[in-house]
């Protein structure tokens, strides 16, 4: 099996990137390799597991802790090469390292008590990157997505061990996780805890690991799952799903999976908060003596009528025709500007045609042009 690459190398960043400047490279990278971009490219596809699985890491404080000290060894259960950590070295990825700084630090002088190491424990929260359409994102869908996240082993219920056995309290510890040590010192004899060496520190010994997760009670997968997309979320949104993150350990609750939204482009809207805008052409004559054009929204096309003198730049409002406001009632408004297309490539009827129209057209049709000069005439007093 190849080796995996170090996850700040995936996202291109370094070791002190805060965690703007790594949810700014997973993202550009996820959209770089996202698979609805390369469609059929296993190349790309696989690329785009990496970046998820090192945003997933690194976007988690505790992950990225875990990460920074111990490597791919301290944040995958089944890692198993290249650092001597993983699977055999008795679970270290679920032992609270504060807890044992705290043993040594403060159990021997008065105070620090490490926390039941059999006691229920949250997972962590997991993340993947979606692309919408500029429909989909404005009307809602159902999508399905390709996650990769930690579950409790099936084959031993989470116990860490073979079906058919169980796990007992170890013998040294008697399951606190912990050993007193006593010490004769010139200040007297002063006692301390540190964690247990049997059982390392998880208060039970698996005589028998289950051959799946190797007595980790839990397991890596890659999963397709369903997300409902609520109409109305925006580019760079995140979306929370309960539940569907890493599971729990020791029947703790599972973490939530957070589902990062980038919206692609659309040829003819803009959006801007829960409103739309779009730009729509028409001919000289139809700005000039009115019309009633076609107008094309998230619901349709719908006909509108422009009124005689229709101006470049007049801008309209279609009302409650922009997009559903998220998780609430109404919807934003559409506004419509109006460009005006001026003729190309005129034969040589069309061009007398227009010359006389100009020489029949008086200066009082065009008030801008002659507001223009009249300004320009009081400026140089000609």
């Amino acid at each position: 099996m190849a080796e995996k690459r170090d996850f700040y190398e995936v996202l291109g960043v370094d070791k002190n990137a805060d965690e703007a400047t790594i949810k700014k490279a997973y993202r550009q990278m996820a959209k770089k390799y996202h698979p609805d971009l390369h469609p059929g490219d296993k190349t790309a596809e696989a690329k785009f597991k990496e970046v998820n699985e090192a945003y997933e890491v690194l976007s988690n404080p505790e992950k990225k802790a875990k990460y920074d000290q111990f490597g791919h060894a301290g944040v995958d259960p089944n890692f198993s090469g290249g650092s001597g950590f993983g699977s055999g070295f008795g679970g270290f990825e679920d032992v609270d390292l504060g807890d044992i700084f705290s043993s040594f630090f403060g159990g021997g002088f008065g105070g620090g008590r490490r926390s039941n190491p059999n006691a229920p424990r949250r997972g962590s929260d997991t993340a993947v990157n979606l692309v919408l359409s500029f429909e989909e994102a404005a009307k809602g869908c159902s999508k399905t997505v390709q996650v990769t996240h930690i579950e409790s082993c099936p084959d031993c219920g989470g116990s860490g061990a073979k079906s058919g056995t169980s796990a007992s309290v170890c013998p040294d510890c008697h399951g606190t996780g912990q050993v007193t040590a006593t010490q004769r010192t010139p200040f007297g004899v002063m006692q301390t805890q540190r964690p247990c060496t049997k059982c390392g520190g998880k208060g039970k010994i698996i005589a028998n690991p289950c051959p799946r997760c190797s007595g980790n009670g839990r397991i890596r997968v890659t999963k397709q799952q369903n997300i409902h997309i609520p109409a109305g979320i925006d580019d760079g949104q995140v979306l929370n799903v309960r539940g569907q993150g890493d599971a729990g350990i020791n029947g703790g609750p599972a973490g939530d999976l957070h589902v990062n939204i980038s919206v692609r482009p659309h040829p003819i809207f803009e959006r801007d908060g829960y409103d739309v805008y779009c730009e729509v052409p028409i001919t000289f004559v139809q700005a000039a003596l009115g019309d009633e054009i076609t107008v094309p929204t998230l619901d349709g096309k719908v006909k509108f009528r422009i009124h005689e003198g229709t101006q470049p730049g007049d801008e309209f409002k279609l009302a409650s025709k922009g997009i559903q406001r998220l998780n609430g009632t109404g919807r934003g408004n559409q506004y419509v500007k109006v460009m005006v297309e001026v003729p190309k490539n005129l034969t040589s009827e069309q061009k007398e045609l227009l010359k006389t129209f100009g020489e029949k057209t008086g200066s009082g049709n065009y008030k801008k042009s002659k507001g223009f000069f009249d300004k320009l005439k009081d400026m140089f007093n000609d």
